[in-house]
């Protein structure tokens, strides 16, 4: 059956439709902007009250979740900030730069393998170089040697095709120095001979297996 509405009434019911969606949204904007605002000025109780009001009007706002968890980060709640960042990730999945927060907040938890798989989808759903490094150290201060060295080979693969020539250059480095501090450990720089690899499955092949 057409419709009984003339474009005129359509287009009207339309943008009645629409108006509360945009309306929250752009309120939620304004609460972010004060919350960013009351930080600024070291207000850290008025900065969470209004993340967490944008948040009551618009749930998918990315802003307030970053700029709450990110909050809650440096005032030194770890664990709520975690809970932030997760919920985040929940209501907005396409919001990458959450996992990287939740990653920081793991991390600081010592929740060690949780937060390196974090960090490590965000960087690579981004091509994020700086994150790639970040992980790089965590492997490195972890004394998780082969794990740094490829990541930092990835790094040499990303800064490539970005054609980033300083962060090429730095990865070239550093993967020249941990492929000698590896050594044997590394496959790619150093295959295992097919005479050494026969000589050992014979020996395990005496042993009994």
């Amino acid at each position: 059956m057409p419709s009984r509405h003339s474009p005129v009434a359509a287009a009207l019911i339309g943008t009645c439709l629409f108006a509360p969606a945009a309306s929250a949204s752009t309120s939620a904007d304004e609460l972010v902007r004060q919350a960013r605002a009351h930080e600024a000025a070291h207000e850290e109780d008025v900065a969470l009250r209004r993340y967490t009001d944008a948040l009551t009007i618009d749930a998918t706002s990315g802003d307030a979740w970053l700029g709450l968890g990110a909050l809650r980060m440096r005032l030194g709640e770890t664990t709520e900030a975690e809970r932030v960042f997760a919920s985040a990730i929940d209501h907005v999945p396409a919001l990458h730069r959450a996992l990287e927060g939740r990653a920081r907040a793991r991390w600081a938890l010592g929740r060690r393998a949780e937060a390196e798989a974090d960090l490590d989808a965000y960087a690579t759903a981004d091509g994020d170089v700086a994150a790639l490094r970040e992980l790089a150290g965590w492997y490195g201060s972890e004394g998780r040697t082969p794990a740094q060295l490829a990541t930092w080979r990835r790094i040499l693969a990303t800064a490539g095709r970005s054609d980033d020539a300083a962060a090429e250059r730095e990865a070239r480095r550093m993967v020249r120095a941990l492929v000698i501090l590896v050594g044997e450990a590394d496959p790619a720089a150093s295959p295992v001979a097919p005479d050494a690899t026969r000589s050992a499955l014979a020996a395990i092949s005496r042993r009994g297996g």
